[in-house]
């Protein structure tokens, strides 16, 4: 039986590796808050309830800006990793890093949908749902583009740590980000 400093490092490189897979996932939604604004993604229409499609949160400006963050930070991980600078955690491919970054927000518009639809105003919560909207888009559309990869990323503990992590990673970020005046709610 390993000993309680083996295990507590084993716990920390799967924390360690749990970020380090999902960094191009986590990365788009905070840069499409920061570099935001200006034309709405839904291009101010509503659906057929009457209601935005998405609200004036998503914009086409804030998608490309937050999809640029993730891939950049990919490009980053994938050179990292080629060069051996990386050796303890798993490995991307471009593909995923791709779809990773497009996921997450892809994911965020999905549940801004619903949102709306549900009569949840922008900045508005929805328990749970508001944690893992991009992990779900991300981990989603990475599974569709780049399954090979997916499969061999993820092990059972790394998937079990990354949907715990998640949470409080979010929670984290966004209080930090609405002290700094960068977002309007703390969720």
């Amino acid at each position: 039986m390993p000993d309680s400093a083996t295990m507590l490092g084993n716990g920390l490189v799967l924390i360690g590796s749990a970020i380090w897979v999902m960094l191009p996932a986590y990365l788009p939604n905070n840069f499409a808050a920061l570099t935001g604004g200006g034309i709405p993604f839904d291009l101010g229409k509503n659906w057929t309830d009457g209601r935005r499609v998405l609200g004036d949160g998503k914009t086409i400006r804030g998608f490309i800006g937050g999809v640029s963050a993730g891939i950049l930070i990919g490009l980053i991980q994938v050179y990292a990793e080629l060069s051996g600078f990386i050796p303890c955690f798993p490995p991307h491919t471009m593909k995923a890093v791709i779809l990773l970054s497009f996921g997450s927000l892809l994911g965020d518009m999905v549940k801004s949908f619903f949102k709306r639809r549900r009569g949840i105003d922008r900045g508005g919560k929805w328990f749970l749902v508001d944690q893992y909207d991009f992990v779900a888009g991300a981990f989603l559309l990475t599974l569709l583009g780049d399954p090979e990869w997916v499969f061999t990323t993820f092990s059972l503990p790394l998937l079990i740590v990354t949907l715990v992590l998640t949470p409080l990673l979010h929670r984290t970020v966004n209080i930090i980000g609405y002290k700094f005046g960068l977002k309007k709610v703390p969720w």
